[in-house]
């Protein structure tokens, strides 16, 4: 079995990438390899197309391949909350949470990521197109196995880009180089209220495998969350399978970010959050309709959420 991520250097689908380094789905008797299929878009479509069996991605972006939540859902999540960074070049002298720094700037976000910046600065009363604001692909992250958030932090020190809205290893790297600071940091109380639910880290799968593989569905499930507990219980566990998959200077960071990353480890998914993340995705125009919590999440499996 596969399971697809869309950026591999990086936080944001650790514990989905952990699952598979450290033997968890192993031990839940899934034979399951790692892929990563950038931009998310094209993960979901590799799953809606059977060359995938899970995504860990972003959950708005399953609209991307499943329109209205048809044939494919939710089964647990790798963390809560919208997770990345506005980081702006430091030059800029940026301060926390003052959004008037993006005027008439040039911001990089992967596709679908980047609706949720657009959204989020709309409710914080920036016109994008009368303040200026342009917001695109990052310069060269288009390359198979390239990875964004890093990408992304080379391209603000080389001032191709006045920003970046990117995850924790992009924004770690930009800031200790000195070239980037942080603006927005979501899930730490950033940006207006309501974005927390735009979206979260989540591993989805077709409802064809949920029907006609529940066992296969459960054991995922729990695989990703004993691998929350064993990250919770020992963080520096994450270097060892940076030292494998990720470049040197980056291998040493990722056991600092996932301890910071550690209260957000909850595999649940809330009524809240669905409802918050239907709401933005009809804002953005990636739904029309209003599906229910069942719609959306394989709610059968929540007792292995915990």
């Amino acid at each position: 079995m596969k399971i697809a991520v869309p950026d591999l250097i990086s936080n944001s689908y650790f514990p989905a990438v952990a699952a598979v380094e450290l033997g968890f789905f192993k031990r839940e008797g899934l034979d399951v390899t790692l892929e990563m299929i950038f931009p998310v878009s094209k993960a979901y479509e590799a799953l809606r197309d059977g060359e995938v069996d899970f995504v860990g991605g972003s959950a708005h972006s399953v609209l991307a391949a499943f329109p209205e939540w048809q044939g494919a859902k939710l089964l647990c999540a790798q963390g809560q909350g919208m997770y990345w960074f506005l980081v702006m070049h430091a030059d800029l002298k940026p301060n926390r949470g003052d959004l008037s720094v993006v005027k008439g700037k040039s911001i990089g976000a992967a596709p679908w990521v980047d609706m949720g910046l657009r959204r989020l600065l709309i409710e914080a009363g920036i016109d994008l197109e009368r303040d200026g604001v342009r917001i695109a692909p990052v310069p060269g992250a288009q390359g198979a196995g390239v990875n964004f958030g890093v990408t992304a932090a080379k391209a603000l020190e080389e001032k191709k880009i006045d920003g970046f809205w990117a995850n924790g290893m992009g924004t770690e790297v930009a800031v200790k180089r000195g070239v980037g600071t942080v603006v927005l940091d979501i899930r730490r109380g950033d940006g207006p209220k309501s974005c927390f639910n735009y979206t979260m880290a989540s591993i989805a799968a077709t409802t064809r495998l949920i029907v006609q593989q529940p066992d296969v569905a459960a054991a995922a499930i729990r695989a990703i969350v004993k691998t929350h507990a064993a990250l919770r219980a020992d963080p520096a566990r994450a270097t060892g399978i940076g030292r494998k998959l990720f470049p040197p200077s980056e291998a040493e960071l990722i056991a600092e970010l996932i301890r910071r990353d550690l209260p957000f480890y909850d595999a649940s998914i809330s009524h809240d959050f669905v409802a918050g993340m239907n709401q933005f995705s009809r804002d953005v125009g990636i739904l029309k309709g209003n599906p229910s919590y069942e719609d959306v999440v394989a709610a059968q499996f929540r007792d292995l959420w915990d």
